[in-house]
Parts: structure tokens; sequence; C-alpha cells
């Protein structure tokens, strides 16, 4: 019947339409990861390097909602190396949020800061 077919092209098109709308956004995923190294002069334990980089972490996740971990200086007490992540759609407010976290962690944490890079790539 006439109304069948019309109903059945209404739910292809409006299926297709959904389609392409999961398709950019699956497209438009852009991944930052910033990283940061401290130094931590004149620390003597891991008690003292935890207390640091658990502190940095909840601040940078509390106010920026990223992920954040330690990687690659687990064997050292006066090095201390924070990757944090975050997803976006656009890359401009990607840029834009990972400037600022950034900032707040040279602001908030007493360590030096020796060393930062900021990665920005596509998902695909």
């Amino acid at each position: 019947s006439p109304k069948k077919k019309k109903k059945e092209r209404k739910r292809f098109s409006v299926l297709r339409l959904i389609g392409k709308f999961f398709l950019v956004i699956f497209t438009l995923v852009v991944i930052g990861v910033l990283t940061v190294e401290y130094a931590l002069h004149g620390n003597d334990s891991l008690k003292g390097k935890r207390r640091v980089a658990n502190s940095l972490k909840q601040k940078v996740r509390n106010t920026f909602n990223v992920a954040v971990a330690e990687a690659g200086t687990e064997d050292s007490l006066v090095r201390l190396r924070l990757k944090v992540v975050s997803i976006s759609n656009s890359e401009r407010h990607l840029q834009s949020r990972m400037d600022k976290c950034l900032a707040m962690m040279e602001a908030v944490c007493a360590e030096e800061m020796t060393w930062s890079d900021l990665e920005i790539m596509d998902a695909d």
C-alpha cells in the first residue's frame, strides 16, 4: 500500500540520517596527550613522591575532567612524569583545555617543572 511504502521510506531516510550523524561524530574525535615532568629536589622517599603526584593528579582531574597517570618514572624518587589525556570533537577546544591544564599544573605545584609536551592527534 502507498501509506506503508511512504512509512518505510521515511524510516529508511531517518536511519540514513542517524548513520550520517554518527559518522560525523566518530570522525571528529581528537585526542590530546599532555606530558609533564617535574624534578622533586630533596625528595628521598616514595611517600613524598606519592604525596606530590596524588595531590596534583586529584586537582587536575577535579578541575578539567581529564585522565591523569604517572608514566615512565616509577623507578626514580627525584623525577615525576605525568600524562594527562583528554578527548574532544574540537581541536581548538582541546588545545585550550590542555593549555589551561598546563598553566594550572605550573601554578599549583611547588616542585620545578622541567619539561612539558602536548601532542594532539586524530582518533582515526
